[in-house]
């Protein structure tokens, strides 16, 4: 099948995959970190103080990730995404007129979960369920909502922000996750049960199995992973949090960094469909063991970076990790574990990320507080990639001699 014609023969169910990573960027680290410098003004917060307040709610959500993404091997991703979307505007609602500290914490939980968290959850689990010989495209071509919204949304509110009041930009964002609501439900009329997709579509893992969620725990591959999955979203994470912090210690104008979200888009973009053409040819094996490999090289750049130039190459390697990140890891728990119980899999290695998401910030806060700058703690996570790379890889090669071959099977209902 050429890739435009799955394009037009797929075109409903990967319209709504983009729309649902589009509208999980109102939950995502890149845009709540745009309104840091406000929170910290108006709630009196320092950057170990905010810090903490985001880990603190984001790991609650993490944890929460863990049962609620199960729900999707029991429900439609239909009904869901309107459960979930009305959530998520809810959250920003709030957000435009929390006052109480405590309250933050709480508003700042529920973005994160319906945002990042479940919004992301619905749109890569259906699309690794769905597609099977043509999962890698399938879920680059749903990423591109996760890219565009990093392109467009930080420039068109950090523009914004100069108008508008701060609390009423979170409204704008309710008013967008609810005019995105309909279209997401209309997209995915035709969609399959769950318990339909398993018996049709369904595809084994490692030994020929259907892996349940309990044998993933009891594996030893799932827990040497661990330190992968936790880098990018810690220290990726992180680096969006601190944004303005690392532009005043390198004396860059906010509005120039932002530009650069562009190249870092661009990078993403190509880097997506890049590896979701290599992961339906080759799989998920040698790409997984070279997945970290463009945040090592970034965070090594952007450490030492003086000039805005050196600032547009780490982004540029950092967008082509981010845009690996989207389909990678996903066709890897499919491929390896089976697609039958993915939503609860993915569940459990999304809130490993949501987690790293949530440390992140906290500790480079506190060591900011300390009087380490964030430029300076990126060394330290370069070599931490590096480390994650070295093992990840030796456990993959092992691994590896005990996968099948997935069926040949595409979900075409549009």
């Amino acid at each position: 099948m050429t890739f435009f014609r799955f394009l037009h023969a797929n075109r409903l169910f990967l319209l709504a995959g983009v729309l649902l990573s589009f509208t999980s960027s109102y939950g995502q680290t890149f845009f709540i970190a745009l309104f840091s410098g406000q929170i910290m003004e108006d709630f009196g917060l320092s950057d170990g103080q905010w810090g903490l307040t985001y880990t603190i709610a984001t790991t609650v959500s993490a944890i929460v990730m863990v049962w609620a993404g199960v729900l999707t091997d029991q429900f439609r991703i239909r009904n869901l995404s309107v459960v979930v979307s009305l959530g998520l505007a809810l959250s920003c609602l709030a957000m435009a007129v929390v006052q109480p500290i405590w309250a933050l914490g709480i508003v700042v939980f529920a973005l994160r979960l319906f945002g990042q968290g479940m919004m992301s959850h619905l749109c890569v689990v259906s699309m690794a369920r769905w597609f099977v010989a043509t999962r890698g495209r399938a879920l680059s071509v749903a990423a591109m909502g996760f890219a565009f919204g990093q392109a467009a949304l930080p420039v068109i509110f950090v523009s914004l922000q100069k108008v508008w009041d701060w609390r009423l930009l979170w409204v704008l964002a309710a008013v967008l996750v609810l005019i995105a609501t309909p279209v997401i439900f209309r997209l995915l009329k035709s969609e399959r049960t769950p318990q339909s997709v398993s018996e049709s579509t369904s595809s084994t893992g490692m030994n020929g199995r259907q892996w349940t969620r309990g044998d993933l725990l009891r594996h030893w591959l799932f827990w040497v992973l661990i330190p992968l999955m936790l880098g990018p979203a810690a220290w990726g994470t992180s680096l969006f949090f601190h944004q303005v912090h690392l532009t005043g210690i390198k004396g860059w104008d906010m509005v120039d960094f932002v530009a650069l979200l562009p190249l870092f888009t661009v990078a993403s973009i190509a880097a997506t469909f890049g590896t979701g053409a290599l992961i339906d040819r080759f799989g998920t094996s040698r790409l997984m063991q070279l997945y970290l490999v463009p945040f090592i090289i970034s965070f090594f750049v952007m450490a030492g970076a003086e000039t805005l130039w050196g600032a547009a190459l780490a982004m540029m390697l950092l967008g082509i990790g981010t845009g690996s990140q989207a389909t990678i890891p996903v066709a890897f728990w499919a491929e390896y574990y089976g697609t039958r119980h993915l939503g609860a899999i993915r569940a459990l290695s999304g809130a490993v990320m949501v987690f790293g998401s949530a440390i992140g910030p906290g500790i480079t806060a506190a060591l900011i507080d300390r009087g380490i700058d964030f430029p300076d703690q990126m060394w330290a996570m370069s070599a931490y990639f590096a480390f994650s790379a070295a093992i990840s890889t030796i456990a993959i090669a092992k691994a590896r001699q005990t996968l099948t071959v997935a069926p040949e099977i595409d979900v075409i209902r549009a």
